[in-house]
């Protein structure tokens, strides 16, 4: 073997004893296959290096338009974010403008003939951003010299908050009676809950304006806070998500000797705390804004909250009106900020429990 080995190196390199530069014709035919063997081999080496390029390239190609997708999804989110925060900052930065800066920006859009009728507006708005001088006129004017906007501020935080708990504590029990005991009539209420819930508030304003005037609670708070409070729309939300709860944890509890008021409190109210905080967060929001129901339900000006007054600014009052709005914002900004985590756990949340 070693011998034969010897033999054929030098039979390739040349140098034989007999005659050099000469090869044996008998090893041509392995030579041959040799060099066919490195060259199959280079050639499946370039092929691979081909499909390993076309395959790089797809790999580049698919994270550039991934690239791409992201960018045109952040431009869009960033202008539509732009758009909506737009009437937020210039109602905060018109409220430190002065009186006459705001009168010449934004005066012919609540001008009046002589007559008392709304004329069209002959200019252009003049949007500003920034005012020419910073004045703070206008919360001294709210805050300090003239109590009546503090005075509807506390008419809306009297009458929403009464109605965000009592709604929540009514909702809570009724949407725990829907979901532990199932049945045709009970079926057929949380139907009409539905549709109740459907229905815009104006179709259902005059009835609420019929039966307080029947029970004669018009001009007082509680024909604003009975309707609130026994709203469908709380029962409804926490109904489909205490559906969502595994029926074997309740049963679980029930093998333990657990009642129904510990069931209730200690595994339905725990994890229905983030649902809770969304729906108090929609419902403060809801009814925070609320124009219609004091409108018809209450004829005193001294009972109405402040959303009544921003519905009915007066040429005079624009530069208050901004001051007011930027105040008004403020609870609602805070209770959302607060919040957040909760609406987000309370939307994604599937049924389960953690841990």
């Amino acid at each position: 073997m070693t011998e034969n080995r010897t033999d054929r190196e030098k039979m390739v390199s040349g140098v034989g004893e007999e005659e050099p530069g000469k090869i044996d014709d008998a090893l041509l035919p392995e030579l041959e296959g040799v060099f066919s063997g490195q060259q199959t081999v280079k050639k499946k080496k370039a092929g691979l290096n081909k499909e390993e390029r076309a395959y790089r390239w797809m790999v580049r190609r698919k994270k550039g338009r991934l690239f791409i997708k992201k960018w045109l999804a952040t431009v869009i989110a960033a202008f539509f974010a732009i758009l909506f925060l737009m009437p937020i900052v210039l109602t905060i930065t018109n409220s430190f403008m002065s009186s006459s800066e705001i009168s010449s920006n934004y005066g012919q859009v609540f001008s009046t003939s002589d007559t008392g009728g709304k004329t069209y507006i002959s200019e252009k708005v003049n949007l500003k951003f920034i005012p020419d001088m910073v004045s703070f006129s206008q919360y001294i004017t709210v805050l300090f010299k003239s109590p009546d906007y503090l005075f509807k501020f506390w008419n809306s935080v009297i009458l929403v908050v009464p109605i965000v708990f009592f709604q929540l504590l009514v909702a809570v029990l009724a949407s725990y009676g829907f979901t532990r005991y199932r049945g045709r009539i009970k079926e057929m209420i949380f139907f009409i809950y539905i549709i109740l819930m459907l229905m815009p508030y104006q179709v259902t304003l005059v009835p609420n304006y019929l039966v307080s005037n029947w029970l004669h609670l018009l001009d007082t708070r509680w024909a604003i806070w009975l309707p609130g409070i026994f709203s469908p729309f709380a029962v409804y939300l926490l109904t489909k998500f205490m559906r969502r709860i595994p029926i074997s944890v309740i049963e679980a509890a029930q093998i333990d000797g657990a009642g129904e008021w510990q069931i209730f409190r200690s595994i339905c109210l725990p994890l229905c705390k983030g649902c809770l905080c969304s729906v108090a967060i929609l419902i403060f929001i809801d009814y925070w804004n609320m124009v219609e129901q004091p409108l018809i339900l209450l004829s005193e000006d001294t009972m109405h909250p402040l959303s009544v007054f921003l519905s009915k600014i007066k040429n005079g009052e624009i530069g208050l009106a901004f001051a007011v709005a930027t105040i008004y914002m403020v609870p609602t900004l805070l209770v959302f900020l607060y919040g957040e985590d909760y609406l987000v756990e309370g939307i994604t949340y599937q049924g389960g429990i953690k841990g």
